[in-house]
This record gives structure tokens, C-alpha cells and sequence, in this order.
């Protein structure tokens, strides 16, 4: 069975802070029926509003679940707020899937690091399942490039979590800190619940610590998503997403729209 096709809300979070209904009706014009919801704890209400008007469901979501509460995020963008509070948001959304977008490059240097991440995880788990939900972790480049033992942290890091916790793969990120995408889902097989439909040029320097201003549309850039989409196997969710994209976003967005869809098809 094919993945079910969404957008990561991130990638619009500013058309959605100067319009947030009318962003998400841009995205159900273009065919979304699913989206994955980002910051969503302080919008819960107006978010399930505009998902009831136009259809959409929100499966997935990201939220900050292994920074303390009252942390800032890496991109100043959100405040961590209370576990519970983030629980209770997404039972409003229906979401059911929780998953952490990021912990920094240097809490992945030891094992001892990376058990501490994964011991926070497998607690969040814990709490989640209490309220009929599951939690998860979304990789960037340097869970790929720094290794424990020769073998990329994020794998290390998958061997020591509940098996109830999930991992969503970014493509481009795993691609970007020199995994073979294929080959890695292969090995974290049936860990993964969803991956992260990106791409742009592969070139030397890239980097989640500067983002960077040349990603593409779908199909457009040097990840090998096309080979990954034919081999993938149980996943449930592909989701586009831009960190940034300097044209029209929800231009980008729909042009990876058509091309995940004719590769699914």
C-alpha cells in the first residue's frame, strides 16, 4: 500500500501566521487531504476549525517532546510548553503520532549522550501511550554524520528506544549527512512510520546548522527519491517540506504535490 501523501506545516509557519485558514485552503486546493502539524499546541482550536472546513486530518505532527519545558526552540520560532499541554492539543487535532523535530549536533557525541535522548523518548512514550498516543524522532544531517562504534548515531539511537517509538526519516537531511536513503530504511525497516519528502542540490557544506536557500521542488534535486519511493515498504506517511524555498512555497509545494502523486500512482 502506498504512503498517504502531506505537507509539514513548517514549511508555510509564516503565510500561516499572517493567514492561517486561508493557508490551509490553498493547501486542499492544491489536493492535501492530509497535513502534518507544526506548532500547534497554542492553535489547537483555530487549527481543527480550518481542518474540519476543508478535510483535512493531521495524523503526524511535530512538536518538542526532549527539551525541558520553557526551553526555546533551536530557531527561536516556539517556547517548549508543558508535556501535557502538548498531549492535550493533539487528542483536539486527532493527531496521532507526536514527533520531535530536533535535538542539536552536540548531544549526539557519546553513547552516553545518545541513551540520555533515547531514555527522554522511551518516558515520553510512555506518558503518550496514557492518552492513546505515540511519540517519534525526525533526523537531520548530523545524526548521519557523527558515528558511535562506526555506525551513524541515528541508528545507534533506534536500537535503544521502545519498540512503540517511531522514526520519521528525512530524506534529504539522511542524504545530506552521507546515508544512502534506501539503504538506511532498509536497515531501520519497520522503525519508520513516515518519511520527509525534500530535495535540492547535494553539495558539500550542507548543513540543518545553516539552512540552506536552494531546495527544489520534488524530483528536481539530487536526492534519490524516485528510488527510494520504489523500494519503500509499510510506511504510512510521505510528507513534503521545504525549510525554505525561495520561490512561491505553496507553488513548491504543489509542483512536489503532482510529482509524489505520479510516482505513487
Amino acid at each position: 500500500m502506498s504512503p498517504n501523501i502531506s505537507v509539514q506545516l513548517y514549511s508555510i509557519h509564516p503565510e500561516l501566521d499572517a493567514d492561517l485558514d486561508g493557508s490551509l485552503a490553498k493547501l486542499a486546493q492544491i489536493g492535501f487531504k492530509q497535513v502534518e502539524a507544526f506548532d500547534f499546541v497554542r492553535r489547537a482550536d483555530a487549527l481543527k476549525a480550518s481542518f474540519d472546513k476543508y478535510g483535512l486530518v493531521s495524523p503526524t505532527s511535530h512538536a518538542i517532546l526532549i527539551q525541558d519545558e520553557g526551553a526555546s526552540t533551536p530557531d527561536g520560532l516556539l517556547t517548549v510548553p508543558p508535556v501535557e499541554e502538548t498531549f492535550a492539543a493533539a487528542k483536539t487535532l486527532g493527531v496521532e503520532i507526536i514527533i520531535d523535530p530536533f535535538v542539536g549536533p552536540e548531544r549526539w557525541q557519546t553513547r552516553e549522550q545518545v541513551q540520555e535522548i533515547a531514555d527522554r523518548l522511551n518516558e515520553r512514550a510512555r506518558q503518550a501511550a496514557a492518552h492513546g498516543l505515540r511519540v517519534g524522532y525526525h533526523n537531520h544531517d548530523h545524526e548521519l554524520r557523527q558515528t558511535i562504534d562506526g555506525r551513524p548515531v541515528l541508528e545507534v539511537f533506534a536500537d535503544l528506544l521502545d519498540p512503540s517509538v517511531v522514526l520519521e526519516v528525512d530524506l534529504y537531511w539522511a542524504a545530506a549527512g552521507g546515508a544512502d536513503p534506501v539503504a538506511l530504511l532498509q536497515r531501520l525497516g519497520s522503525r519508520v512510520a513516515a518519511v520527509h519528502i525534500k530535495d535540492g542540490p547535494l553539495r558539500d557544506g550542507l548543513s540543518a546548522a545553516n539552512l540552506p536557500s536552494d531546495q527544489t521542488p520534488a524530483g528536481q534535486g539530487d536526492v534519490p527519491l524516485a528510488a527510494v519511493l520504489s523500494s519503500i515498504g509499510a510506511i504510512d506517511h510521505a510528507v513534503i517540506e521545504f525549510d525554505h524555498y525561495e520561490g512561491d512555497t505553496f507553488d513548491g509545494i504543489a509542483q512536489s504535490f503532482t510529482w509524489l502523486s505520479d510516482q505513487l500512482s
